[in-house]
């Protein structure tokens, strides 16, 4: 499933195709994804210009002059594509969009396509159908069931060692389980908790309340924020990590899992200088945690 930096690398490869561009139509090419489209969405759009995209935790956010707002959620294997009007360059922004001859959007898997004022098109594809697409009404961000309950964002001034010891502190969960929490840093995902668990030496299986000192956070919650923040921001600029199904609305893969350190890398050598261990693999709560049972306690 897509995380948050291949989640935000989408979102800045479609913001110069999208942004100030005003809806001229949209097509639905089913009734439902994971849930069914809004019963309005194909009306509600036309007409509308996009003044702004943003993301929460993995969902883009799509503001609209309206007040509305057009959630997407990519799931496991959703993709945008952007179709440029005939004779448009190429390069937009960092990104080199597709501009074979004739429109997309009539595959089996195309199942939104949305028609822009100067003739671009934008296309969601999703072969397995996890993602999801939500309106949001004008002013109904802070209600909505998507994102009501999410904690801080990793890369927010709200995410220092302040927070996140108030969040540890008694909490008996091992310290990995802690991190994919939603309601406490939203959008971190498995890939990068493993990371970031490497880089700060702590290991997943550790009980969250055992880094919360009494008189405040410890150096190893101050070191755990920082390489969140730090692993998050690589990724990002790296264009996300391409492990099966995700890439750019341009089709190219992202390609930070080339720099992983622990995940996906059970049985091979420990990359600290010094350090003899090999990778191990564990599952906690239905997922796999990579660690170095050397480097990180």
């Amino acid at each position: 499933m897509p995380e948050l930096p291949e989640v935000d690398t989408v979102r800045r490869g479609l913001e110069p195709a999208l942004l100030q561009r005003r809806v001229k139509a949209v097509r639905l090419n089913r009734p439902d994804l994971r849930f069914p489209f809004p019963a309005d969405l194909a009306e509600a759009l036309p007409g509308k210009c996009i003044v702004a995209l943003r993301r929460r935790a993995k969902y883009i956010l799509i503001e609209l002059d309206s007040g509305h707002i057009l959630l997407v959620h990519l799931g496991m294997t959703g993709r945008f594509t952007v179709w440029p009007p005939e004779g448009a360059a190429r390069n937009l922004g960092e990104f080199y969009y597709l501009d074979q001859a004739g429109f997309s959007g009539d595959g089996p898997h195309d199942h939104l396509v949305i028609d822009l004022d100067n003739g671009a098109r934008i296309v969601y594809t999703d072969p397995r159908r996890f993602g999801f697409v939500d309106l949001i009404e004008p002013g109904g961000v802070g209600n909505n069931r998507f994102l009501v309950n999410l904690g801080v964002e990793p890369l927010g001034n709200e995410l220092h060692s302040v927070f996140l010891a108030n969040a540890l502190a008694g909490r008996k969960t091992p310290l990995k389980a802690a991190l994919l929490d939603q309601r406490i840093i939203a959008g971190l995902g498995n890939i990068y908790a493993c990371e970031a668990l490497y880089r700060s030496r702590l290991s997943p299986k550790r009980i969250s309340a055992s880094l919360v000192r009494k008189t405040g956070p410890s150096p190893r919650v101050e070191a755990l924020v920082h390489s969140v923040r730090t692993i998050l921001g690589e990724a990002i600029e790296s264009g996300g990590s391409t492990l099966r199904d995700y890439a750019h609305t341009d089709g190219s893969s992202g390609d930070f899992q080339q720099r992983f350190d622990v995940y996906d890398r059970e049985g091979e050598a420990c990359r600290s200088a010094g350090c003899n261990s090999k990778i191990k693999r564990l599952v906690q709560s239905g997922r796999s945690s990579f660690y170095c049972p050397t480097c990180q306690r």
